[in-house]
């Protein structure tokens, strides 16, 4: 059974940092792409980086500079290291698995607030 459970959101001031992680279990996680995903109140789901079993990257416009994706294949847990964060970063973070065909697999979320 495939689990994604996320941890390390929280709350910061503007400009602080958090690193958020994804552990994983129930796939082969070095085969497949892990993604950042996030949803604020009354907005629709984002992505935010994405990065894939060989560990091309990439990211939103809004978090380039600012957020780095990584994963650990050993751990088979992907990371999200958020530096110069914003108000505007303020929502529900979802770690994702991206399998070909298959739908996309969510975590359960964890809550990032940032204040100004």
């Amino acid at each position: 059974q495939v689990q994604l459970v996320e941890s390390g959101g929280g709350s910061v001031q503007a400009g602080g940092s958090l690193r958020l992680s994804c552990a994983t279990s129930g796939f082969t996680f070095g085969l497949y792409t892990m993604g950042w995903y996030r949803q604020a109140p009354g907005k629709q789901r984002e992505l935010v980086a994405f990065i894939s079993g060989g560990g091309i990257t990439d990211y939103a416009d809004s978090v380039k500079g600012r957020f780095t994706i990584s994963r650990d294949n050993g751990k088979n847990t992907v990371y999200l290291q958020m530096n110069r964060l914003k108000p505007a970063d303020t929502a529900v973070y979802y770690c994702s698995l991206e399998r070909p065909v298959l739908p996309t697999i969510w975590g359960q979320g964890t809550q990032v607030t940032v204040s100004s």
